[in-house]
């Protein structure tokens, strides 16, 4: 629908409930549809991100925005949130992790000393 703004004093706060997640152990893929207000106007965005649950992934969203855009939380409007598929995926950022072989290689491993700091 249409994002309006509504005075405090003719709105009216119907429900307050907390959506928990059905699967909070996998990992899924978000996109988030938001506009903000910048410093020249008002924009619409989509973004992505990869998270466990939907509060995850719109605090997420929150810092990326504050990093990127230096947008405030205030100015941040999100228009919506919805897990979605790996094929419909946009976002080369998202789209590398999905390597099914993908891996971490540590090229520069330091070993740990097995003793003391102090020698005596």
């Amino acid at each position: 629908g249409k994002l309006r703004k509504v005075k405090p004093a003719t709105g009216q706060i119907v429900q307050v409930k907390e959506v928990f997640e059905k699967r909070p152990a996998t990992i899924k893929i978000y996109g988030v549809w938001l506009r903000y207000d910048s410093r020249s106007g008002t924009h619409n965005m989509y973004r992505e991100y990869r998270d466990l649950t939907v509060s995850a992934a719109v605090t997420q969203c929150y810092r990326d925005m504050g990093a990127r855009h230096r947008a405030r939380a205030h100015s941040i409007q999100i228009i919506r949130v919805e897990p979605i598929a790996s094929s419909k995926c946009r976002r080369p950022l998202v789209k590398q992790m999905h390597d099914s072989k993908i891996a971490f290689p540590l090229p520069s491993r330091v070993q740990k000393s097995g003793g003391s700091i102090f020698k005596a």
